[in-house]
């Protein structure tokens, strides 16, 4: 994801024992909306690891304490940006503003929904089944109208605000997060009554998949092109090339999860359909998404090799990955082939250590007081990349 100001620099080195004197307050002034990805990406490790085929003892329980991580990290985050609008309204404008930052709204809804799903899928061993369902329709709420609202919103200020001179791959981020929605919304489908509300959300969250599918049809061609035609991406941009990987791993899971529940909400020929469709859609997806995987990571060790350094783009190693690891474990399980279940765990074992690293990173960088600080001059080369409005 991006660093905690447009253009993304990566993390500045301060002097040695120095510690940034400021208040509470001032202290959140860059804090941007792309902090959220944190969380998005603690989530995901606790939601694909509860789900793979696997036996190990204690896995599930670490997974619910990840969970409980990544609520906590919500919690105080959600207060930090909350602290950041009311003292800092002139920055929380600037990144709305921002076209380098202005996508990342699409993470705070990606968030909520991720924390309210792990809630169902993990959360429920520690809080119990009726609150992990009231916690997760409450995130859900929120989080949809929050997703639905970047969707359009953020787009229209690209279009009428924004001053743009190349796409970029952060411009999927709020355009999946209603495809977040589609993929969680059925856990909630058991938990209401029979009939039309089942129905209803079900349906709900199909028409969800449709918009976010349709709209990464648009974005994605804008993506690849700019990469033919104008040449690598900046360093500390590359991680975003992952996000690619978000919108087709998060359909695939939602796909999955449309034919766990159909049966008994729509009538047989539609639930039946759900089932086929999604092993005719998932298989390709995933190949494809595989494929971009393998085109993203060559280019990260090209730029690694060139010197790209941490940033806050290191999530997109996280949340991304996750949605093909749930993507591969409802493929495994709706085939019974072992080559989805061996993918889902190659690909958990990646998530896992992205997670690591990133998360360390992102620490160290919270302690020194790096990432909390302004951002630094960036080159001219990312200047332009990420071109700001007038």
């Amino acid at each position: 994801m991006a660093s905690l100001a447009p253009p993304l620099p990566t993390v500045r080195a301060t002097t040695p024992g120095a510690r940034p004197a400021a208040s509470p307050a001032r202290s959140v002034r860059h804090l941007g909306p792309n902090w959220y990805a944190s969380v998005m990406g603690t989530a995901i490790v606790a939601n694909a690891g509860a789900g793979l085929p696997l036996g190990l003892p204690g896995l599930r329980t670490a997974c619910a304490a990840v969970w409980a991580l990544s609520l906590a990290m919500l919690l105080v985050l959600l207060a930090a940006r909350t602290t950041h609008w009311i003292h800092h309204r002139d920055q929380a404008r600037a990144h709305l503003l921002d076209p380098a930052m202005a996508p990342f709204y699409g993470c705070l809804s990606m968030a909520l929904l991720a924390v309210g799903g792990g809630a169902v899928i993990v959360g429920r061993d520690w809080i119990g089944l009726p609150a992990a369902v009231a916690l997760d329709t409450v995130l859900f709420t929120a989080g949809t109208v929050v997703g639905l609202a970047a969707a359009v919103g953020i787009p229209y200020l690209m279009v009428v605000h924004h001053k743009i001179e190349n796409a970029s791959p952060v411009w999927l981020l709020p355009v999946v997060a209603p495809m977040v929605s589609a993929a969680l919304g059925p856990l909630l489908v058991p938990h209401l009554p029979a009939g039309q509300a089942q129905e209803t959300l079900l349906l709900a969250c199909w028409a969800m998949f449709g918009v976010s599918l349709l709209a990464t049809l648009v974005m994605l061609p804008l993506v690849f092109g700019r990469l033919v035609t104008g040449g690598p991406l900046p360093l500390a941009l590359t991680p975003t090339l992952f996000l690619v990987l978000g919108p087709l791993g998060q359909s695939t899971t939602a796909a999955n999860k449309f034919a766990d529940v159909a049966p008994g909400v729509l009538p047989a020929p539609y639930a039946h359909g759900f089932a086929s469709f999604a092993v005719l859609y998932g298989v390709p997806v995933m190949g494809f998404a595989l494929l971009w995987l393998a085109l993203a990571g060559a280019m990260v060790l090209r730029a690694r090799r060139q010197g790209m350094g941490f940033a806050m783009t290191f999530w997109a190693f996280t949340f991304p990955v996750g949605t093909c690891v749930t993507g591969a474990e409802g493929l495994a399980q709706h085939t019974g082939l072992a080559a989805f279940r061996w993918l889902a765990i190659g690909l958990y074992a990646a998530l896992v250590a992205a997670w690591l690293v990133a998360g360390s990173h992102t620490v160290r960088g919270l302690i020194s007081g790096a990432l909390l600080a302004g951002p630094a001059p960036a080159p001219a080369a990312l200047r332009r990349e990420t071109a700001r409005t007038r």
